[in-house]
Order: C-alpha cells, then sequence, then structure tokens
C-alpha cells in the first residue's frame, strides 16, 4: 500500500501516517463513491476497503478500480470489519485511523478539520457529528429517538453527552486503536464504542459534519422489530460497559 503520508500544519511538520477504514457489506452502489471521496479530497490518507463477504458486485468494484481491500473469508458483522482495520492500522504503525462507511454518506472534506481538533486538542476519538449544526441528512424518526437516549445515557454514566454517539464517521488515535484491537463489539459498536473510551479516561470531542443519504442499498435498522432490538441491545451494552 502507498504510504502518502500528509503534513498536519498545527502539529508543525512532522509527517503522519493516517488511514481511512471503509467496512463494506453489499455497498455496490456507494463504495466507489465512498473510495473515490478519499482520494480527492484527502490525498494524504491511505485507505483500505474492508469487504465483509459482501454477496454483491462490492468485492468486483474494487478489483477492478485497483482499490486497496481486504476481502474477509467469512461475515464477522459491522464490529469485526471495523476492528479488522483497525488491528491493521495498529500493526502498521499508524498514528490516526478513520472509519468512514461504504455507502458514500460520509464526506472527506471534514477529515482536514476531523485531524485538527484531534492533534491540537489531544483527543483520542472525535467524531463527526450531523446534530450540532443539523445540515444535511439526519437519519429517520425512529433513529434520532435512540440517538438522544443514548446521548442522555452516556452523559449519566460516563458525564459527557455525545449528541451523535451512533455516528459511523470517528477518527481515533494510537491510544484508541490499542484500546479496540483487543476488544471490539460485533454489532452496532458505535455507541457502545464511545462510552468505552469514556470508562477508560480518554479524550472524545464531536465536530459538525454534514452527511448524505445513502448511495443505494438499506440499513440495518429499516422496520420497527430491528430497530427495537437495536435500542435494547445497545442499552445493555452499554449499562454492562457502565458496570465493568
Amino acid at each position: 500500500m502507498c504510504q502518502d503520508e500528509g503534513r498536519n500544519v498545527a502539529a508543525g511538520d512532522r509527517p503522519r501516517k493516517k488511514i481511512v477504514i471503509i467496512p463494506a457489506f453489499n455497498e455496490e452502489n456507494g463504495i466507489e463513491l465512498a473510495v473515490r471521496g478519499v482520494q480527492e479530497h484527502a490525498p494524504d490518507y491511505d485507505y483500505l476497503v474492508i469487504n465483509d463477504c459482501s454477496r454483491d458486485r462490492t468485492l468486483r468494484i474494487c478489483l477492478e478500480n485497483g482499490f486497496h481491500v481486504v476481502d474477509l473469508p467469512i461475515n464477522l458483522g459491522i464490529g469485526g470489519a471495523v476492528q479488522t482495520g483497525f488491528r491493521y492500522a495498529y500493526e502498521h504503525g499508524y498514528e490516526i485511523a478513520v472509519q468512514m462507511d461504504g455507502d458514500a454518506q460520509h464526506d472527506a472534506r471534514y477529515l482536514k478539520e476531523m485531524e485538527r481538533v484531534l492533534v491540537t486538542e489531544h483527543c483520542d476519538m472525535v467524531i463527526g457529528s450531523r446534530f450540532i449544526e443539523k445540515q444535511g441528512f439526519q437519519s429517520n424518526g425512529i433513529r434520532r429517538v435512540g440517538i438522544r437516549w443514548f446521548a442522555g445515557m452516556t452523559k449519566v454514566f460516563f458525564g459527557q453527552r455525545i449528541s451523535d454517539s451512533t455516528s459511523g464517521m470517528r477518527m481515533i488515535g494510537r491510544r484508541a486503536m490499542e484500546l479496540f484491537v483487543k476488544d471490539y463489539p460485533r454489532d452496532y459498536p458505535e455507541p457502545e464504542t464511545v462510552c468505552r473510551i469514556l470508562r477508560h479516561k480518554l479524550k472524545v470531542k464531536e465536530v459538525p459534519v454534514v452527511m448524505h443519504e445513502r448511495a443505494g442499498g438499506k440499513s440495518s435498522l429499516g422496520n420497527v422489530w430491528s430497530s427495537a432490538y437495536y435500542m435494547v441491545k445497545v442499552t445493555l451494552a452499554i449499562l454492562i460497559e457502565r458496570l465493568r
């Protein structure tokens, strides 16, 4: 993989190794847009697509375009795919790793500001939040209810309100990478991993971003039953995290 190390102005002239991790499961409609966005708007970042045993043309599109891709032999779920990427980043000496979805919802133009906050404010995680300035795609009503619920739980149990703990656009440093390569939730990991970071007294900040609607496919929370399971599962996971 090409190691095109960018320079961070706020941190001086020292190059930093940076990589974008793009987990992808059946993202044939969005994966090319997602990768091209990183290449165009964050050329100083390496990237790696984690193909989570997709059943559509996701892998073929990556191979035809010469994208950097890891093809998992079995489906690990979003948590396993992301952890695979973080493990790669950690073992290859990257100082900054970013998770971005393969459905082209996330805009790589915000990585520069996220990196500035991570470096200058000595954060361990920076989350791209759609709810600070409330512009762009705001998610569906059911999911927004869950997000507010998790924000309240995070405030009560860990002392910090996170407006968009379900955001899949997040940047982490080495300390968080080390934590996540050891253990990472399998499904719906975003709220739980935010709480894990806070439980370990690491620093989390949010920055405003604008997100787009999915380029295609469908959300895993597409009906009432899956949404109800999501709420119960993540609530219990946060409670368990608090009791650890």
